[in-house]
């Protein structure tokens, strides 16, 4: 199995190829706001530090959203352009369960509540717990909530963007961001079961009804 990862659902932009043992390619630029030039040229060079060509893969993952409009647009759109031109099945994973994914890769985290921030006083919000595949499962629904409703709703260790919005406190992890490594994790699981779908299916997820309608509103371009 040879997956491509990709998460631009983020101000950030990254790309992770995997087998079933390891990873063949990774690669993350931070940047703010520079998905749309580097998307594709990581994923050429992806493709040929890994000695594959798009047609090898097994399979594409992406990052779905919620997240930066922009960003989890661009990522939709390159996953559907890849899968359509060479016949290949895409797996959606959410931007907060990777966010949840990321809390556990790198600090050993194993029940968060992943939050990002969504503007407009707003957040994104959902709660997740390792399962013994050491994948983090959600153990509740995505939502759009305001402050105060984050903070009702929060079960668990706040991390992500969003965290100190929602409890000032809680500014420990308030950095954490997602990548394609754990895009990759979740869709590795998911692919072992053949749980993806079609290129047409590959689509975003905003949480917030019309959001094209607000992007001035959140500071976004």
């Amino acid at each position: 199995m040879k997956l491509l990862a990709l998460e631009t659902a983020n101000e950030q932009c990254s790309v992770s190829i995997v087998d079933d043992t390891q990873t063949l390619f990774f690669q993350l630029d931070e940047r703010a706001k520079a998905q749309t030039q580097t998307i594709l040229p990581m994923i050429e060079q992806g493709l040929q530090q890994a000695n594959l060509a798009a047609a090898d893969l097994t399979a594409i993952a992406f990052s779905r959203g919620p997240g930066s409009f922009s960003g989890v647009r661009i990522n939709a759109a390159v996953t559907q352009a890849l899968a359509w031109a060479h016949d290949l099945p895409v797996i959606p994973v959410s931007t907060l369960q990777a966010l949840a994914q990321a809390a556990y890769r790198q600090h050993q985290l194993t029940e968060v509540t992943a939050v990002l921030d969504a503007r407009m006083q707003e957040v994104y919000m959902a709660s997740f717990r390792l399962d013994a595949q050491h994948i983090m499962q959600p153990v509740d629904q995505e939502q759009l909530l305001d402050y105060a409703q984050a903070q009702h709703n929060a079960r668990f260790t706040l991390v992500g963007s969003g965290a100190a919005l929602v409890q000032a406190q809680a500014t420990e992890y308030q950095t954490l961001a997602a990548s394609a490594q754990d895009i990759a994790s979740i869709a590795h699981q998911r692919a072992l079961q053949a749980d993806w779908v079609s290129a047409e299916q590959a689509l975003p997820v905003y949480l917030r009804d019309n959001a094209w309608k607000k992007i001035p509103e959140q500071g976004k371009s």
